[in-house]
Parts: C-alpha cells; sequence; structure tokens
C-alpha cells in the first residue's frame, strides 16, 4: 500500500472540488481499489503504486485545466478520466494512435506514417525506414505506449546501437547511464510527450520500459514486449541478427533506421541492408519506406534532404560515368 499527498494552493476548493466534493467522489468511483479522501486542501490517495500514477495523471490534468478555465465540473472529470486509460480503436477514421501528457492527441501527420501504424497493426515485425525528421522514432515509441496502456504487452524494451561513441563508452565521463543518456535522448524527448515523468520514472524503475544499448540484449529472450531498435543502420550483420533472433510470444517489434545515415567504418557493411536483403521473401515482416514528404520537422529540414538526395545522385552517376570510360579504355 502506498499513499500520495497532492496539497491545492491558492485554489478555490469549490471550485476545483466541486458541491460536497462531487468532483473527488467521482475519480474515486472511477478507481474502486483505491482510497481517495480530500480534507481541506489536501487530497489524499492510498493503493498500489501504478493506479496511484494513473489517478495523479488526471488530477494533473484536471488541474491544468482548472488553471486555464477557472473552474472543473463533472463533466470535465468524466472526460479526463476517459482521456486517461482510452484504447486506441483500429479504425481507419480515428486516427490517435493514443493520448499523451496534458491529454495530448498523438496521431500519423502524413500518409506513410499512417502506413507504419496500420502495418504495425498487421505484423509482429516491422522495418521503417526513412530520413531524419520524418517520424519513425515518435510514431513507433507512440504505439509501444497504446500498447501497454491497453495491456497487449506488459513492457516496452527500446535499444539502439551506440555506435557514435565508437562502442567504446569508458573514456566518456560519468557512470554508465550518464555516458549513454545523450545517445538515447531522442527516444527519452518521445516518451517525456507521452508518459507523465513520475510514472516514467516508476515504469523504469520496475523494468517496465526499459532503455539500453543493443549490446545489453545479447542472450535474451524477449517475452510479452513491444520492441524497438532505434538508428538500425548502424548495427552490424552479427548485431542485428542477434536482435531478431531476441523476438519471444506476444512481441511485437519496428526496427528503425536511415540507409543515408550510416556510421559505420567505411569497410564494415550495415546489418540493416544485409537484413533487408536476406529476409525480403520471409512472410509476416512489414516494411514502411517513409520520404522527405513526411519530414515533420523544420520546413527547411525537407529542403536539406532533397538537396542531399540530388548531390548523392551526381555523385553515384559521375561514379558510373568514371566506371563505365574506365571499362571502355580498357
Amino acid at each position: 500500500m502506498v499513499e500520495k499527498v497532492i496539497t491545492l494552493e491558492n485554489i478555490p476548493l469549490l471550485d476545483f472540488l466541486g458541491t460536497e466534493n462531487e468532483n473527488i467522489r467521482q475519480i474515486a468511483a472511477a478507481f474502486p481499489k483505491s482510497k481517495i479522501v480530500s480534507r481541506g486542501n489536501e487530497i489524499r490517495i492510498q493503493g498500489r503504486a501504478p493506479e496511484i500514477i494513473r489517478i495523479n495523471d488526471v488530477l494533473n490534468m484536471l488541474l491544468q485545466h482548472f488553471n486555464r478555465f477557472g473552474q472543473v465540473t463533472p463533466e470535465n472529470v468524466k472526460e479526463y478520466i476517459e482521456l486517461e486509460g482510452v484504447p486506441f480503436e483500429e479504425d481507419p477514421k480515428n486516427d490517435i494512435i493514443v493520448y499523451g501528457n496534458k491529454g495530448l492527441a498523438i496521431k500519423p501527420k502524413s500518409t506513410n506514417q499512417r502506413k507504419l501504424v496500420d502495418a504495425a497493426f498487421k505484423n509482429d515485425l516491422v522495418f521503417a525506414l526513412g530520413p531524419a525528421g520524418t517520424g519513425k522514432t515518435y510514431i513507433a515509441v507512440a504505439l509501444a505506449v497504446r500498447a501497454l496502456k491497453n495491456r497487449e504487452v506488459k513492457r516496452i524494451i527500446i535499444t539502439r546501437p551506440a555506435v557514435e561513441a565508437g562502442e567504446n563508452l569508458g573514456f566518456l565521463p560519468g557512470d554508465l547511464q550518464e555516458k549513454l543518456d545523450p545517445y538515447l535522448r531522442p527516444i527519452y524527448d518521445a516518451l517525456g510527450d507521452m508518459v507523465p515523468a513520475e510514472k516514467l520514472k516508476f515504469y523504469q524503475e520496475n523494468r517496465v520500459i526499459e532503455i539500453a544499448p543493443l549490446a545489453y540484449m545479447r542472450g535474451r529472450t524477449l517475452n510479452d514486449a513491444f520492441v524497438l531498435l532505434d538508428e538500425a543502420q548502424n548495427t552490424t550483420r552479427e548485431q542485428i541478427k542477434m536482435f531478431l533472433t531476441r523476438m519471444g510470444p506476444n512481441s511485437k517489434v519496428i526496427i528503425n533506421g536511415d540507409q543515408s545515415q550510416v556510421d559505420l567504418p567505411s569497410k564494415q557493411k550495415s546489418g540493416l541492408r544485409e537484413a533487408l536483403r536476406v529476409l525480403k521473401d520471409v512472410k509476416g515482416i512489414g516494411l514502411v519506406n517513409l520520404s522527405g514528404k513526411d519530414v515533420i520537422r523544420h520546413k527547411l529540414v525537407k529542403s536539406i534532404i532533397e538537396a542531399y538526395d540530388r548531390d548523392d545522385q551526381h555523385k553515384e552517376a559521375f561514379k558510373n560515368e568514371q566506371n563505365n570510360r574506365q571499362k571502355g579504355n580498357g
């Protein structure tokens, strides 16, 4: 049994709690396994940690609503209770994947992002390919959070190769977590939009959400999990094979990669490219290609990607021309 106390400061209690504490009684009815008591300007919650975190999420959303509109009605309470645990309906008319913090509706913002969502519903393994800024990681994390909220999986595992550090993190300052955090920051940013900080901390402490470098996956079997491999273009053939063979019963896997940004040594082949070639005829694997049209960052990012694509095409054409001349001279 855990207890949490929320203190309401500088808030007219009647406007927030409702007549005869009606708003609090409505929350208590929605979470019968916990005890919620309002005394003065304090709200005391007693129960198990996961449900207390859910109740805390609802109260935080109601406080934000009050700060904006100056009042909380029983209808508002009902709406936010439903928002906290609303499941995603697998209906093309409903684009919402999951509700994030502050009631933020997270949904695909392009046709190819919608294809990624559909592919994840239909396949246990999906490759999502495309340049930076196309939302691959964000959509994949949203799908993982949705699956966890709907109790379709028991945990989320997110991993990526730490190739930017040369796989030799010993020279970086700090403990292991501090060394890895810069390479996992995009994951934390996405989760920060979808899971309240307190709940995310609880999930990580209890290994419900695990964020770790790819090397930590070796020797494990990942059951009842939604697993995301990010930056897969920087895996070796051996690494991605090791990862793919970790899949256990009732697992979903999304592999994200940008084949134009391989950071491996020049003589080393990308494991992502190898996997796409080897697995091209295997049924039950989804493949979604995102492009510059799906970029949802600053409008200049799309132009930058297109400019680099044109430059790569010119270099490839020049290389082919040089090869053809050499063959002709030979």
